[in-house]
């Protein structure tokens, strides 16, 4: 907070200045219920490697062979600013096109990558996040 607006909330008339905490505390209420109902960052669903669609399958197969990948933007630094993957120091994700059936353009489907082992899935272009389960 601000000294300028610190001055501000000061200057509030104290039934003001009380609902103001009221609102500000139901707030941080919500938030903490939706991380301990899992709806937090780190509460990611998983998805079997068999569920996915046969084209993630066969980018996961173009990862795991280090490419050639059809997308100039596949292997680039994906930066988590949804923050729905654990949280990682830059340059720890990187993305990759899911090619979709009959789209024009890249799609939304992506695999996100994190070091050796992490694999994620979105379908809906970084809305919602799976971890992949089960890769060789």
């Amino acid at each position: 907070m601000t000294v300028a607006s610190w001055r501000h909330y000061a200057s509030l008339k104290p039934h003001v200045r009380v609902r103001f905490a009221i609102a500000f505390a139901g707030v941080a209420l919500l938030l903490c219920a939706a991380f301990a109902a899992g709806r937090g960052p780190t509460a990611l669903g998983t998805v079997p490697v068999e569920a996915l669609p046969t084209e993630a399958r066969e980018t996961l197969e173009l990862i795991r062979a280090g490419g050639p990948f059809p997308f100039s933007k596949d292997g680039s630094v994906f930066g988590n600013r949804e923050r729905l993957l654990p949280r990682r120091p830059h340059g720890f994700y990187r993305e990759y096109t899911v090619p979709t059936p009959e789209s024009r353009d890249r799609g939304a489907r992506r695999i996100v990558t994190g070091g050796v082992h992490e694999r994620y899935w979105t379908a809906d272009h970084y809305r919602t996040f799976q971890r992949i389960e089960g890769i060789p």
